[in-house]
């Protein structure tokens, strides 16, 4: 059978036409001829040539009848319900000059023939092609994965078509929570309760469950979620409700669920007039561009219809990919924004100047930095470079140059630090707090936060691609917790925060609990339908107990298990309810100066332990880990002289 079905497959579409044409004229004859049998009960009207006449006019007029309607424009594997409307008003058009031709003719046709005709018609034609249907569908049913459709309602429906259609899926069974559609039949499918998702994975070998639930929140999205983690199955999802309405993607575009989807809340519908006072109608300017961060600022930014858009990176290819990406999304929203993609570096004053100047920018959201743990630990001075004399520069050529509004994106690292790149943002933080004590034109605020998902670095882009290449998940600290936050929200609480600044303002984002990153991981693995399992070794591989291994490494360099948001604890509310604002130790602009000049000459000797000394005089409640100094370049040469690594030795740090 399914080798005849591949000859038919492969038939070209003129002759596929031509096969339908041929079956079809059979059983509108036959079905006249059983209407007749049936009404006169004998098969002598057979003999009379003007009822073999009759039928000739009626199977003609069915055929181009039914190719007027599009029934030979669908083709058989996709057909739907639809062609049944076809097909009817082509038979209801053949009876009607059936019994008009029968008339002329003097066929003496009884007047319940016709009626008995659009029947027959109706059922043999109609049943003829979703049978075929049927055949045409099961010979790719069994290369399909079995699923279970988790939703019920219009979206589950859609979904439903669109795997019948395809070539990756075959539903198996639906499941609602609605009792209105428990046991109900659609799509041929029975609907059953969510508890009977075990019973019914071991009787239709289900590996995938797809969740059909786009307009559902995050929270009871999370519950589902949670419930069906320990079934070892695959979980995808379709896209969000906002995706799919504004086109940017299909209902049958799947996707496994992922870590995000359990750890995103449900954001707090922003306030317009706060996203749009500080950008639109204005010239905004976004440092770091074309990070994780800084592009997302600049997607929010560009639907708030600012005049102009400075993209100010360092590097090439973000600079190219994030300018292409807001330049497209400009012309789909019909925007006139001028988008202005500059290559600099937030360590060149003069470089700073020349594009605040040549543009008037009036907003600026400071989000370049080097923002990963390690490296930065690794690269001292670099760091201490860009995030502290990066931020120094930029400060001062928006103060000097009078822009408006500048925000400081910060981060939950600053409070009391134990590394390096936590350090110099707390640094930055007091630059930037020491302009807004000065007199001057611009308001400096800062917003702090913590990790969020899919950032550069982020440990769950890290955990997927280790699962996907089978193991072992490497995790620092069975105890370690962070914080994290969403892109888009964090993003969008930025900006609202930053209209809210009055100078010197310490904002700081409510990012939720913190998540157990032990937890994270094995939620993880079993989101992708496999089992996890602990192992003391990267290398120690166990295949019975599961099917990705899990190890702790301990602590990297500058690491700490837990982030905090606040130095102090008097947090105060603001009008956004996820937004707080913090009183902060601070410093005046001269006496800081003071000692970032003397931070500037130590990073020019590269006389790390002038650095330590230096980040523990500034009110940072800097307290590394341990007293080593990390840096590459000073172990380096350190080695290179005979002497072992120099520790922050009690009178450096005295």
């Amino acid at each position: 059978m399914s080798n005849y079905i591949k000859y038919l497959s492969a038939l070209s579409r003129k002759t596929k036409v031509v096969l339908m044409l041929a079956m079809d004229a059979t059983l509108i004859a036959l079905s006249f001829v059983f209407a007749m049998l049936l009404r006169l009960e004998n098969l002598a009207f057979l003999s009379k040539p003007e009822i073999w006449l009759a039928m000739a006019i009626s199977v003609a007029t069915a055929l181009i009848a039914f190719r007027f309607f599009g029934l030979y424009r669908a083709m058989l594997r996709y057909i739907t319900g639809r062609i049944l409307i076809a097909i009817g008003k082509g038979a209801i058009v053949s009876a009607i000059v059936l019994y008009s031709a029968g008339t002329l003719i003097g066929a003496s046709l009884p007047r319940s023939v016709p009626i008995i005709f659009i029947m027959f018609v109706f059922l043999s034609v109609g049943g003829l092609r979703f049978i075929t249907r049927t055949f045409f569908r099961n010979p790719n049913q069994s290369r399909k994965r079995p699923v279970i459709i988790y939703g019920a309602g219009d979206s589950g429906l859609q979904l439903l078509n669109s795997l019948f259609h395809g070539r990756d899926y075959a539903p198996v069974a639906l499941v609602d929570d609605n009792p209105a559609l428990q046991n109900l039949a659609i799509g041929g499918l029975s609907v059953d309760a969510p508890d009977q998702i075990p019973k019914l994975i071991r009787e239709t070998g289900a590996s995938v469950i797809l969740l059909a639930i786009p307009s559902l929140s995050r929270a009871r999205r999370r519950d589902i979620v949670n419930s069906l983690k320990d079934l070892q199955v695959e979980i995808k999802t379709i896209p969000g409700m906002s995706e799919i309405i504004s086109g940017e993607a299909k209902i049958s575009e799947l996707r496994t669920v992922s870590a995000e989807d359990l750890l995103g809340r449900d954001p707090v519908a922003p306030d317009v007039e706060l996203l749009g006072k500080n950008i639109t109608g204005r010239v905004v300017m976004v440092s770091g561009a074309g990070g994780s961060i800084g592009s997302e600022l600049c997607r929010q930014i560009l639907r708030q219809n600012p005049t102009r858009l400075v993209l100010f990176e360092v590097s090439e290819f973000a600079l190219y990919t994030i300018e292409a990406e807001l330049a497209a999304a400009a012309a789909q929203l019909t925007s006139t924004v001028d988008i202005v993609p500059v290559l600099g570096s937030v360590q060149h004053s003069q470089r700073l100047e020349a594009v605040i100047k040549a543009f008037n920018v009036q907003t600026i959201f400071h989000a370049a930095a080097y923002k990963h743990v390690p490296l930065v630990e690794e690269n001292v001075v670099e760091g201490i470079r860009n995030n502290v004399f990066g931020t120094l520069a930029i400060t001062r050529a928006a103060a000097k140059l009078g822009v408006e509004n500048f925000i400081l994106i910060s981060t939950d690292k600053a409070v009391r630090p134990t590394n390096i790149m936590g350090a110099s943002k707390r640094v930055a933080e007091l630059i930037c707090q020491a302009h807004a004590q000065e007199s001057s034109a611009t308001t400096f605020s800062m917003v702090r936060f913590g990790n969020v998902l899919g950032s550069s670095g982020s440990v769950i882009p890290l955990f997927r691609t280790q699962i996907e290449n089978g193991g072992p998940i490497t995790i620092t600290h069975q105890d370690i917790t962070r914080y994290f936050m969403t892109i888009p929200e964090a993003s969008q609480l930025v900006i609202q925060a930053g209209a809210m600044g009055k100078g010197g303002d310490v904002f700081v984002l409510d990012m939720g609990e913190p998540v157990k990153i032990l937890e994270l991981a094995l939620n993880m693995v079993k989101l992708h339908g496999l089992t996890p399992y602990l192992v003391e070794h990267p290398e120690q591989l166990i295949p019975d107990m599961g099917d990705i291994p899990i190890c702790i490494t301990g602590l990297r360099k500058g690491e700490k298990l837990y982030e905090e948001l606040l130095i102090g604890n008097n947090p105060a509310p603001t009008q956004h309810p996820r937004i707080m604002t913090a009183s902060e130790a601070s410093l005046a602009m001269s006496d800081l100066m003071s000692i970032l000049d003397r931070l500037m000459r130590a990073c020019e000797r590269f006389d790390l332990p002038e650095i330590v000394k230096i980040l523990d005089e500034l009110p940072l409640d800097y307290a590394p880990l341990t007293k080593d100094i990390f840096d590459l370049i000073w172990d380096a040469e350190r080695e290179k002289a005979g002497q072992t690594s120099t520790p922050h030795t009690e009178d450096a740090r005295a």
